[in-house]
């Protein structure tokens, strides 16, 4: 992979300037950021969600750690030069452990993290039963990451549970703090409406300043771009839509495979295998290798 000259941090700085609001799609593996970036996405995400479901197999409770997330953001940062925003829950740990985890994700290419205000234990951001530290914690983390910034392109995201929890004035005293504190960009976590987007923007009152987090099934409304850019939201995440079709497409195909003892009725939904290769570039690196035994006879 050629890797391009600005750093991965600036070249998704770069892509918050041209696309209103720039969308950031979720990939779980290099094939999938492949697609996106063949259809022109400039940055793309992993999910902590994604690292504990899918690669793992373990729900999204804080179970996975430092070393699983960097697993596979090696992967995907091998395949693609896009810019990759890495959710990193609660940080893994007090300042030394984010100092480290600072270090890893900046060498190991990716551009972006968030980082969220709940306890060690976390939840889903559009669960119940979440809980949140203290301010002062949340400030804590932040500064230990800013701290420990070695590339100053590096794009630190704070995110805060706490709309649910303690309401729309103290979230937007807490995304002001985090601001202040060397945060980036404030990821709103289970904003409702249009108006409560529009009142972080209002209130931050920077460019780039706040990121919607746009996941199906959820508190938040499936609110497109238009809508989004008018209520001043700079940067739209859809962490795990792909993932969520193609659950649904592989449980179909098994079912259709089980029950009625043939893939036949379902190869509709499937991807062909041409439009595969095309994705992977697959018939250069045959014909690489047709020029390379060619030479040797």
């Amino acid at each position: 992979m050629t890797q391009s000259p600005a750093s991965a941090g600036a070249r998704f700085r770069q892509a918050l300037k041209e696309e209103h609001p720039l969308q950031i799609v979720g990939t779980l593996n290099p094939y999938t950021a492949m697609m996106a970036k063949t259809l022109g996405f400039r940055a793309i995400y992993l999910a902590g969600a994604g690292v504990a479901n899918y690669s793992y197999g373990l729900p999204d409770l804080g179970i996975t750690n430092l070393s699983d997330v960097l697993t596979d953001l090696r992967r995907i940062t091998d395949a693609v030069d896009l810019p990759v925003v890495v959710d990193v829950d609660t940080g893994f740990g007090g300042a030394f452990t984010i100092a480290r985890m600072m270090k890893g994700l900046i060498k190991d290419g990716a551009a972006a993290l968030h980082m969220e205000d709940q306890v060690q234990l976390k939840r889903c951001g559009h669960r119940p039963g979440k809980e949140i530290v203290s301010q002062d914690e949340m400030l804590d983390r932040i500064k230990a990451a800013v701290d420990a910034r070695a590339d100053p392109d590096f794009f630190i995201i704070a995110r805060t549970d706490a709309l649910a929890i303690e309401g729309l004035d103290k979230a937007l005293d807490r995304a002001q703090a985090y601001l202040d504190a060397g945060a980036d960009m404030i990821f709103a976590e289970a904003c409702t409406t249009l108006e409560e987007y529009a009142a972080f923007a209002q209130r931050l009152n920077r460019p780039h300043s706040v990121l919607a987090n746009i996941t199906e099934f959820s508190k938040t409304p499936n609110f497109t771009t238009e809508e989004l850019a008018q209520a001043g939201v700079s940067a739209a995440l859809y962490p795990l839509s792909a993932a969520r079709a193609m659950n649904a497409a592989a449980l179909r195909v098994y079912q259709e495979i089980r029950h009625k003892g043939t893939q036949k009725g379902v190869l509709d939904i499937m991807q062909q295998r041409e439009e595969l290769y095309k994705f992977l570039d697959y018939h250069a690196y045959e014909a690489r290798i047709d020029a390379l035994f060619s030479q040797q006879k």
